[in-house]
């Protein structure tokens, strides 16, 4: 396969989005969508990345980095449309030998598919190939004026005739060229139009002058989607969703009630799994299989050894590592910490900075109190423990294995192994005494009722 160089265009301002944030900076799936477009680009193989964006946009050259370290970073300073963006990234072009996709940052749900079919086409000789679909409502959108398999134009919406506007087939803004068919055309590309911008759309046309081959290919409406506002970018999260579910359960993850299940883009579930409704996934969870995870569930950042059971009502995030076979009950949250296989946290619990071992019974209401208010500090609990419930566990400190503590302690110094801990005044029984203290009670009333 010839090289392929993909410019992806992220200078528009997003007024509609009435947001502080850059629209390509929104996320879908956990993911802003400009990283989106390159992960598209990435899995087309494509050996090399422009970026192309707006002024004082700092912050997405940050993300673009992030994701490729390689690409390249082009300002558009004024906004004079996208056959004029896509010259701010002659550099990347002016020299290449291969093939170029040009793609928009806010369109994240490019699928292999579709690249694979624009880069086939290009090697299989078209010189330009456009990527089309048919939208419910195509208002709005450059129509394709085609005849046959060929493309002879596209016609932006405000420029069309009212018979072209009737044409149902639309521009998604997705185009492949050869390199040197670009270098040909892009210069060419005047703005004798009702906005006075330069279309990059325009090069079918004089592509289609110099007797060279545009083809088309058509994609499914929701791959496309071109997100400006807050109504669009909840459609691209619901279409996200939707082929995330798919995906998991033809792959053997059984989804109880699938579209209350939230997932993000890198979430790695295992086979039989089971997850009830109404539990969302952050970024960086991987799932390991036999799992169950109940209802209410929130979990980011996370890895969960096979055959665990999560929630109803847990909370796991911040780089916890839960082991095989581990229980975490309801109201439990785990928040950087290491807990080995077998271990049950039942319910009620905050353990947060903890390394926690195997068999070990972590009792209600236990919390790990790991902050001084300036630093954190780390609570290590061995194999084979016993908290009991209510106990605090005042970090730094560490409970040996076999150890027990008893109900209510409040744990300050290092447990040797096998050693019964307990950190709780001492219970003293005062004979009828109940008595005097209702009398008072009752007389502290009357007194209250005097005034």
């Amino acid at each position: 396969m010839a090289e392929l160089l993909s410019i992806i265009l992220a200078a528009g301002e997003g007024t509609r989005m009435r947001s502080a944030t850059p629209k390509v900076l929104h996320q879908v799936g956990g993911l802003p969508m400009v990283s989106h477009a390159i992960r598209a680009a990435q899995a087309a193989g494509a050996s090399s990345i422009a970026v192309v964006i707006g002024p004082n946009h700092e912050s997405i050259s940050a993300v673009v980095m992030a994701v490729s370290p390689s690409a390249r970073v082009y300002e558009q300073t004024e906004r004079l449309g996208t056959g004029h963006a896509v010259r701010q990234a002659r550099p990347a072009f002016e020299t290449a030998s291969g093939n170029v996709i040009v793609l928009y940052a806010d369109t994240p749900l490019v699928t292999p598919a579709t690249m694979a079919s624009i880069v086939a086409r290009l090697e299989a000789g078209a010189d330009i190939v456009v990527v089309g679909f048919e939208p419910d409502d195509p208002s709005g959108y450059g129509r394709l004026l085609t005849e046959g398999d060929r493309l002879l134009a596209i016609r932006e919406h405000k420029d069309a005739t009212e018979a072209e506007r009737a044409i149902g087939l639309v521009n998604s803004g997705i185009i492949g060229f050869r390199s040197a068919t670009l270098r040909a055309v892009i210069d060419r590309i005047g703005n004798d139009n009702a906005k006075g911008e330069f279309y990059l759309t325009d090069a079918i046309e004089l592509a289609t002058a110099d007797k060279r081959k545009v083809e088309y290919t058509v994609a499914d409406a929701m791959e496309v989607i071109g997100v400006d506002d807050r109504s669009k970018l909840a459609k691209a999260e619901t279409q996200f969703q939707e082929l995330r579910r798919d995906d998991f359960m033809r792959a053997g993850v059984t989804l109880k009630d699938p579209a209350t299940i939230h997932f993000s883009w890198d979430t790695e579930i295992g086979r039989d799994v089971t997850i009830w409704p109404n539990v969302v996934f952050g970024p960086g969870v991987r799932i390991g299989a036999d799992v169950e995870i109940r209802s209410f569930c929130d979990i980011e950042q996370a890895v969960i050894g096979e055959g665990a059971s999560i929630g109803p009502f847990a909370r796991i995030r911040g780089g916890a590592e839960v082991g095989p076979d581990v229980h975490l009950g309801n109201f439990v949250e785990v928040k950087k910490s290491r807990i080995g296989a077998g271990t049950k946290a039942g319910h009620l619990s905050y353990l947060g900075d903890a390394v926690i071992g195997a068999r070990t019974n972590i009792g209600a209401g236990t919390i790990t109190c790991n902050y001084d208010g300036v630093n954190k500090d780390v609570t290590t609990i061995g194999d084979d423990v016993f908290i009991g419930s209510n106990a605090s566990l005042v970090a730094p400190v560490t409970i040996g294995d076999g150890a027990y503590t008893a109900s209510g302690s409040v744990i300050t110094e290092d447990v040797p192994a096998g050693a019964v801990a307990f950190g709780r005044a001492r219970q003293v029984n005062k004979s009828d005494y109940a008595p005097k203290l209702r009398e008072q009670a009752l007389a502290k009333r009357a007194q209250k009722g005097k005034r």
